[in-house]
């Protein structure tokens, strides 16, 4: 019987290397290791061994069970770890599955551009502060005490008092530019993107939460005529040559003379519609000529010194160029309308 053995592992040696694949590896496990397999017959066989021959002959057939034993687990475990094509359950056919990485909100996006725009044309980027005090939100931009935005109904006041000061949250990026101003001999040539609040009703075209780009500029015999064309040279860059923009009269307390910038409707093509309240036209941006007060404030001689200012909202301004009706998707985060940006 141990010749017997001997043979048989010579055997499976030599058939293990023919087993390519978890089909055949059952195979082998049926043919040598089932309960009808030949290692259950040899041990049936076994108990016909005379009783000289029986230790020897036991020894010899526990060797070649936990031989078997330990050639099978090999292999299985080798076919495991590199499974070929056709007995794998990957579908190497199918297209590759791609990481979604995501993207910038489209009011960033906005943001970057128009920093882009008028970072070409030599504007400099400054950031302002969000909590502010009152005499750089509405002081320094020569807000009279009694104008309306100050109120509580117009403003958000921040609890809590300094030594001289009342804290708010800003209700435009206008103080970036005093700010900027009070540490910056002319010329002076900045934008000021960032977030506003203000106490407003909420609705298709305004919200309580928004964000703003304020742009200044400041130097010797600065004109009207610079500002009208330094927001049509952003206009046609930002919206397309073919854009129809107009300036109209306006106020504003920190500009003199004050001015609004309006684009034509984006849906109605200046026929008039719901969303422009039927005139054809949108507002985009307020502007002026700096007041000398303002000037004076940030101890700028209005008489050697002369300047603009414009402001525009980034909602209001993307919905102009994408053709967006309602303020209010943008902070839905439907991801159906922002994967479209």
């Amino acid at each position: 019987m141990i010749e017997k053995l001997n043979n048989l592992k010579t055997e499976v040696s030599a058939g293990i290397d023919s087993v390519k694949d978890l089909k055949s590896l059952e195979e082998f496990r049926i043919k040598y290791l089932s309960r009808n397999g030949i290692l259950h017959s040899l041990f049936e066989e076994f108990k016909s061994v005379d009783k000289e021959s029986k230790g020897k002959t036991g020894k010899a057939l526990n060797e070649f069970k936990n031989f078997l034993q330990e050639i099978f687990d090999k292999k299985k475990e080798d076919l495991n770890s590199g499974m070929s094509v056709n007995e794998s359950k990957t579908d190497y056919s199918l297209p590759g599955r791609t990481g979604n990485k995501g993207t910038k909100h489209l009011i960033a996006q906005a943001i970057e551009e128009i920093n882009g725009i008028f970072e070409n044309i030599g504007f400099k980027v400054y950031y302002g502060n969000e909590i502010e005090d009152e005499y750089h939100n509405f002081d320094a931009l020569n807000t009279p005490a009694y104008h309306p935005s100050r109120d509580m109904q117009d403003t958000f006041y921040v609890d809590g008092k300094g030594k001289d000061r009342v804290y708010l949250l800003r209700t435009h990026t206008s103080p970036g530019q005093i700010r900027v101003m009070e540490n910056t001999k002319p010329p002076v040539r900045v934008i000021v993107p960032g977030k506003c609040y203000r106490n407003e009703a909420i609705s298709s075209r305004s919200l309580a939460f928004f964000h703003q780009i304020e742009g200044l500029y400041v130097d010797k015999k600065v004109t009207f005529r610079a500002l009208k064309g330094t927001l049509n040279y952003f206009a046609k860059e930002y919206f397309g040559k073919s854009l129809k923009t107009r300036l109209r009269p306006s106020y504003f307390p920190f500009t003199e003379p004050s001015a609004e910038m309006d684009v034509e409707c984006y849906l109605c093509k200046s026929k008039g519609c719901n969303v422009c309240k039927y005139t054809g036209w949108l507002e985009i941006a307020g502007c002026g000529m700096v007041d000398p007060n303002v000037f004076k404030m940030v101890g700028y001689d209005p008489e050697v010194y002369s300047g603009f200012a414009f402001g525009m909202g980034i909602e209001r301004t993307l919905m102009v160029k994408h053709g967006i009706p309602d303020i209010r998707i943008f902070y839905e985060n439907d991801i159906r309308f922002l994967k479209q940006f």
